[in-house]
């Protein structure tokens, strides 16, 4: 693949996650205005309607998409050093995957009571 279709897909990508957490965002802040959970048992019951769990599951990975790219370009576009760039994108990629992790299993914790 040539670096000028790297770059388009990078684009796509960015655009396609952003829709996504656009819609996301939106119905999460017109929800919580609306009907905000009384307690954490609420919030919990709610998490644990199917399509809300799976709307979730699905933001974070999309999350991690969206912002892995933005990094990755910042990166690519002002840190010239490579070693710099290289360890930097190391660190992003661990603290993105930990936190992806992290989200999952809380989402899925929530999902199965306990």
């Amino acid at each position: 693949m040539s670096r000028q279709a790297s770059g388009l897909m990078a684009w796509l990508m960015q655009r396609a996650t952003a829709v996504y957490l656009a819609f996301a965002t939106s119905y999460l802040v017109v929800h919580f205005f609306f009907n905000a959970p009384a307690s954490h048992a609420d919030l919990v019951a709610w998490v644990t309607r199917p399509a809300v769990a799976v709307g979730l599951i699905l933001c974070v990975p999309v999350l991690l998409a969206h912002a892995w790219v933005g990094v990755r370009d910042v990166l690519i576009d002002y840190v010239h050093v490579l070693g710099l760039r290289v360890g930097l994108m190391l660190v992003f990629g661990f603290v993105f995957l930990a936190s992806g992790l992290w989200s999952l299993k809380a989402i899925i914790t929530a999902g199965l009571g306990g």
